[in-house]
């Protein structure tokens, strides 16, 4: 069985973050390991508090996954602060895992920040150069880029940006745009489109967390990134299109629905 590491915030009501990251590992058929690097109080309404975990326990954690179980694929999402991205950057330089899927998580679904404003500078010099994949929203990739974004064109020109910073693949999600969600790949070379089916729901906690921990089990298990960006984009628009009505604010999408209509089989 592949083996897929998540270096995140944990979300207590199970939406997004390592517990998004690790139901979307069990629906792909590998096995999942988590590092926290955050414990975030939050619901489907609102962020109450964030507790850092130290980084020296962040470090032990990387290393008590690589000294013994070792990963096909490491996910990274939410980094609060800048100590905790310059722990989790010296340990991925230290084991150098393949297949790398950063996703930048700066903003929780229903508005509030997850990442210290004054941490920027060092995401993008120590973190950004370090993923295969990069996985920014519309937002996320203005802020990187510094840039405004209104068409798929300037989505194009951004990935390209984001591309100079060190990041080898760059895909910029299209969901906080309108009309069809497309999301733009730039592989170094060349833009590549992946489009889907804009589903009418609010709810849609998480889906960035579940999105790009997709993208990484499906590198895990030896797909060629288009391959592994298209597939993860049919899990993701799946899971929003049967999103569960929970909670007061933005539900969780439904990570298992494939699961539970067609078991493993074509796994």
């Amino acid at each position: 069985m592949k083996r897929v590491l998540s270096i995140a915030g944990s979300d207590c009501s199970g939406g997004a973050g390592v517990q998004a990251d690790l139901k979307t590992f069990a629906a792909h058929g590998v096995f999942g390991m988590s590092v926290i690097v955050s414990v975030v109080a939050e619901n489907t309404s609102r962020v109450i508090d964030i507790q850092d975990v130290t980084p020296d326990m962040i470090k032990k954690q990387i290393d008590a996954v690589f000294e013994d179980i070792g990963t096909d694929a490491v996910k990274v999402g939410m980094l609060s602060q800048s100590v905790s991205m310059e722990a989790v950057a010296s340990k991925l330089k230290e084991y150098k895992p393949g297949n790398v899927v950063i996703d930048p998580v700066m903003v929780a679904k229903n508005g509030c920040p997850l990442m210290q404003p004054d941490s920027m500078e060092t995401l993008i010099k120590e973190v950004l150069p370090l993923a295969d994949v990069l996985t920014p929203n519309i937002p996320e990739a203005e802020k990187i880029a510094g840039m405004r974004i209104f068409s798929t064109s300037d989505m194009e020109n951004a990935a390209k940006k984001i591309a100079e910073l060190g990041a080898k693949n760059v895909l910029v999600k299209g969901g906080h745009a309108v009309g069809e969600a497309v999301d733009v790949l730039f592989d170094g070379d060349k833009c590549t489109h992946f489009t889907a089916q804009r589903i009418n729901t609010k709810n849609t906690h998480g889906t960035g967390c579940t999105y790009s921990s997709a993208i990484a089990s499906n590198l895990a298990q030896g797909m060629d990134l288009n391959d592994a960006v298209d597939k993860a984009k049919d899990y993701v628009t799946t899971a929003i299109r049967h999103s569960l009505p929970i909670g007061k604010g933005c539900g969780p999408t439904h990570h298992f629905y494939d699961l539970y209509k067609n078991g493993l089989a074509d796994r």
